[in-house]
């Protein structure tokens, strides 16, 4: 009997030491191989990635806003633009709330006079000015005095209103195109004054947002004019000023791309509603691109396809046009369409918001857009970031930001790793990557990720930022990496290498290992603070090359992101 159960027990642990070996072989993914050439250069490693925004512009010099804003230039070998909605808008309640702002730039007298104050917009403005930050002015909304519906003006919106709600008397055509073109030119030549006609040269000025929806509640011609009265204005004040627009919303959409090449036709040939001549001066070409992410079985699933194709509509109209050489910023790039919506309130497709996923998503979209630019052969000057901070929200509230309270989340490393690349793009070579194409027609689904790399070159350094994406959010074995470097002129090779993942560069782990408080001790915060900084992996480490040729292996988690920096 004993001799039974003896070898029936030999039998179970020996079935269950095969059926563990069947799990890891099963688990075991296969490696991912990069080759980088560090002479096979293709093009500049230029900064379109150093632009951000936000809605509410009199967060820019509270604590927090100030406290990122320094981060955001700091990170920057460049100077990051950045841009603001409702610069314009009249004082009604408070100035600070979700999807609002207000400068009381505008007002009138009794008889009908216009009355300036730039007390607060110059706050904004210093605030930018003294971080060697840059302006992407632009020019809206509408003060009360000039709105043409102007009751009710100011809007109460919060988390799961209708968006709708947002569009009162702000949103409306001017009254008086020739007063607001005067407001316009006041605020340019106050500008001139107050910071140097060859600064404000550096700026861009545009009018308006999304014209093409809500925020625009006259005419697409009675767009053109406001954008002829105002682009008239700011040459007027300043020849030199770089102007543009029409800052639409994404051109996947036919009604959208219909705005974008009706809008670049009067510009071109139109008849201009302030000067009578013909077309109107545009200096830059700005529209919007917005992915769309649901919430599918309990998982957050991205739809970055969607976003890249508004990316791609839009270089492809550009590209076609009359103006195929002006550059292109993407006033708004972004996973989805409303930094207020917060997980937290019920969007749940949102909840991508606070860890690794938005992380890896900004690698791998960024990375993308790059790539259709160079396709299209467009002037592609910048993807702008709707995404910066709340003030005195809850801690990991779910909002589409760069940090909470102060605290850095994940995604802000990735731009911490922009800024560090420098020179030439390098080709990365890959036997079977994930193309841009291939993510607009079929996502970043099923059993394949997207494992990829974005380089370049300075002089004696290299520079590899590596993700791991995937468009559902969820578990999956850490992926094998192996980057093949060559044609290196140095016997060695210094690795600095950087990590954004669950256990590095991420303060909301730590906030959640801390049990998710909403009051932290002093000591939480420091270690928060600390957390939101962008980690190394390892400690640095020299490789030896052989032939001009190097190899560095490591396993990426799903979702996460790793940095080389190699120097020599």
């Amino acid at each position: 009997m004993m001799n039974k159960i003896s070898s029936l027990l030999t039998a179970t642990i020996c079935l269950l030491i095969l059926l563990g070996m069947t799990l890891r072989a099963t688990a075991q993914q296969d490696t991912t191989s990069l080759a980088i050439d560090a002479k096979n250069t293709i093009g500049e490693m230029y900064p379109m990635w150093a632009y951000w925004g936000y809605d509410e512009p009199n967060y820019t010099y509270m604590p927090n806003g100030k406290k990122l804003l320094t981060e955001i230039a700091e990170l920057s070998p460049v100077p990051v633009y950045v841009r603001a909605h409702n610069l314009l808008n009249t004082d009604e309640g408070p100035r600070a709330a979700l999807k609002w702002g207000s400068t009381d730039v505008y007002t009138e007298d009794e008889e009908g006079n216009p009355v300036y104050n730039w007390e607060v917009m110059d706050r904004i403005m210093d605030t930018y000015i003294e971080r060697g930050m840059k302006p992407l002015v632009e020019v809206g909304f509408m003060p009360k005095a000039l709105s043409s519906e102007p009751e009710p003006y100011r809007h109460y919106w919060s988390p799961g209103d209708a968006y709708e709600d947002i569009y009162t008397g702000w949103s409306q055509p001017p009254k008086d195109y020739e007063k607001w073109a005067e407001l316009v030119y006041q605020w340019v030549r106050h500008s001139v004054e107050r910071y140097g006609a060859e600064e404000v040269s550096t700026w861009w000025w545009e009018p308006w947002n999304e014209p093409n929806i809500g925020y625009w509640q006259g005419t697409k011609e009675e767009y053109f004019k406001l954008y002829d009265y105002t682009v008239d204005a700011i040459k007027r004040a300043l020849p030199s000023a770089r102007v543009g627009g029409p800052t639409t919303t994404g051109p996947r959409w036919d009604q959208a791309a219909g705005w974008l090449r009706d809008f670049l036709e009067h510009c071109a040939n139109g008849t201009n509603y302030a000067t009578g001549e013909t077309g109107a001066p545009i200096d830059f070409i700005s529209y919007h691109a917005k992915g769309s992410p649901d919430e599918v079985d309990g998982h957050v699933r991205m739809d970055m396809g969607v976003q890249l194709q508004d990316v791609s509509k839009g270089f492809e109209i550009v590209a076609n046009s009359e103006f195929p050489d002006l550059p292109i910023i993407i006033g708004e790039a972004d996973p989805e369409g409303c930094a207020a919506c917060s997980f937290a309130s019920g969007y749940r497709g949102n909840g991508y918001r606070n860890g690794v996923m938005y992380a890896s998503y900004t690698a791998s979209s960024f990375a993308k857009m790059y790539e259709l630019a160079d396709q299209y052969g467009i002037n592609f000057e910048g993807a702008l970031s709707w995404s910066f901070q709340f003030e005195n929200k809850p801690w990991f509230d779910g909002f589409r930001s760069m940090s909470t309270n102060g605290v850095d989340k994940p995604v802000l490393n990735i731009f911490r790793m922009f800024g560090m690349m420098q020179g030439d793009r390098l080709a990365v070579g890959q036997d079977d990557p994930i193309t841009a194409h291939e993510v607009i027609e079929q996502g970043v689904r099923g059993k394949q990720s997207d494992i990829n790399a974005l380089a370049s070159r300075t002089g004696n350094a290299m520079y590899i930022m590596v993700w791991n994406y995937h468009d559902d959010d969820l578990p999956a074995p850490d992926a094998p990496v192996q980057i093949e470097l060559s044609n290196i002129d140095a016997p060695q090779v210094l690795l600095h290498h950087y990590r954004v993942d669950r256990d590095h560069s991420n303060s909301y782990t730590v906030w959640r290992e801390m049990g998710a408080p909403q009051q932290v001790t002093r000591e939480q915060y420091k270690k928060l603070e600390d957390s939101g900084q962008l980690d190394l992996l390892t400690s640095p480490e020299w490789i030896k090359t052989s032939g001009g040729n190097a190899t560095v292996s490591f396993e990426l988690p799903r979702q996460g992101v790793s940095f080389l920096k190699l120097t020599w």
